[in-house]
């Protein structure tokens, strides 16, 4: 006789129903296709699963097709790595074609592209700079920005705008060498408003005498 003076669950008025006739979030309706060989972009983003991120990614497409159409604003929100993985030429190529009306980024996103315009590299080894009391310690990366913010500052310029200046007017052509490739001279040069959003203390450039 059990010890216990709980007694186990009684399974008596466990029920099931068929199958089909529960509703389900999953159809092989919404499966993906095999697109044709050659197949355009356009065409194999129709292929994509009609579920999760497949449907979210056209539903974004479709959302920035309407506001194009209609005068709206599309404005973009960017993380470092939108530019650490290399997708600034799209979000240029976006720019050039009316399908950007503003940026919005943070320290991080602005690092990167500032890197990038001057170095054509970015994206540092964390562990091993650490190790070496070295990471964030570049010094063009904190000089420059510094002094772009402190400068702008002085004339009433938010960080975007001061950033940009710097790339796109300020500095030699010789000193920004893949400026093409940055996101904040190319938004200044088509006077697309960009903002970074920081916070004070997180990112390497606080860290600089400068």
């Amino acid at each position: 006789m059990s010890e216990y003076r709980f007694q186990p669950l009684g399974l008596d008025h466990i029920r099931t129903y068929p199958l089909r006739s529960r509703p389900s979030k999953v159809s092989v309706k919404e499966f993906a296709r095999l697109s044709r060989p050659n197949a355009s972009v356009r065409e194999w983003v129709e292929t994509l699963p009609a579920i999760l991120a497949g449907e979210s990614f056209r539903a974004v497409l479709n959302a920035i097709k309407r506001a194009r159409q209609t005068g709206k604003p599309i404005i973009w929100g960017l993380g470092g790595h939108v530019v650490k993985v290399g997708l600034a030429p799209v979000l240029i190529d976006l720019m050039r074609r009316g399908f950007v009306t503003a940026v919005a980024m943070n320290g991080a996103a602005l690092i990167h592209d500032f890197e990038i315009a001057l170095a054509g590299t970015t994206s540092e080894d964390v562990p091993a700079q650490l190790g070496r009391g070295q990471f964030g310690m570049a010094e063009e990366t904190g000089l420059l920005l510094n002094k772009a913010i402190t400068d702008g500052d002085r004339k009433g310029l938010g960080i975007g705008e001061s950033a940009g200046r710097l790339l796109a007017k300020t500095l030699p052509a010789r000193q920004v060498p893949y400026r093409r490739h940055s996101i904040v001279a190319s938004a200044y040069r088509q006077s697309i408003p960009l903002t970074v959003h920081e916070a004070v203390g997180t990112d390497i450039i606080h860290c600089h005498p400068s």
